[in-house]
């Protein structure tokens, strides 16, 4: 068993934070209509994509109904589409679609985590759970040892990139600390090697934000845009 194959097998049985696995176990009894004839994943889900990538796309936490359904994240949801969408236009991606885990997709320099491995109520993990799901970021920065651009999608993954920078070297992060804004850029340092990295923010491509127009097709493609650039 290899390092990933091994960290992989243990965000999948992690059982940390009941109030998670509840939640995640409840909403696969009551499922969505449309997807009523389907098994729902349920389990923490880990990373995915391509274990050399310069690009590292952090979000929140898979959707209830998407990556909790999916075991993939970002897949089979409106976020997951627009992500997607974003990605394949500027060559990450080679479909601009994701549906379920077994659909084709593949990642090209990029890979792509989550602040939480469990979907929360509300969307909204609690310091705690999130303090829980961090030692499995610290390990998957610690094996992908060519990442270059971290991209955050909200708030949350932003402050949570920033709090693992400052667990391994808290002089990695400027004074004052970077505040998130769609298109704010840091450098930081990361992982066990301290690589220093740009550091980008993107609101989340949520509903919310994608319905309200606060966060656009072409926003999106910039901030894909400019972390391609600097990967490069």
């Amino acid at each position: 068993m290899d390092s990933w194959e091994r960290l992989n097998r243990e965000i999948v049985s992690c059982a940390r934070c009941p109030r998670l696995r509840a939640h995640c176990e409840a909403i696969a009894r009551v499922k969505r209509r449309a997807f009523r004839d389907q098994i729902y994943w349920t389990r923490p889900v880990p990373g995915f994509g391509d274990r050399g990538a310069r690009l590292l796309i952090c979000g929140l936490a898979p959707a209830a109904h998407g990556a909790n359904r999916t075991g993939r994240m970002f897949t089979g949801d409106d976020s997951g589409n627009w992500l997607y969408a974003a990605l394949h236009r500027a060559g990450f991606a080679s479909q601009p679609i994701s549906t379920g885990a077994g659909d084709g997709l593949t990642l090209r320099d990029a890979f792509i985590t989550a602040s939480a491995r469990c979907a929360p109520p509300d969307n909204k993990p609690t310091p705690s759970e999130l303090a829980a799901c961090a030692p499995f970021l610290d390990r998957e920065l610690a094996l992908l040892e060519d990442v270059r651009v971290v991209l955050a999608l909200g708030q949350v993954a932003w402050r949570t990139t920033l709090a693992h920078a400052l667990r391994f070297d808290p002089t990695s992060v400027p004074s004052p600390r970077p505040k998130f804004g769609h298109g704010a850029e840091s450098r930081i340092r990361i992982g066990t090697r301290g690589a220093q990295v740009a550091l980008l923010a993107s609101y989340h491509p949520s509903r919310q934000n994608t319905n309200t127009g606060r966060l656009t097709r072409a926003m999106l493609d910039d901030v894909v845009a400019r972390a391609k650039r600097l990967a490069d």
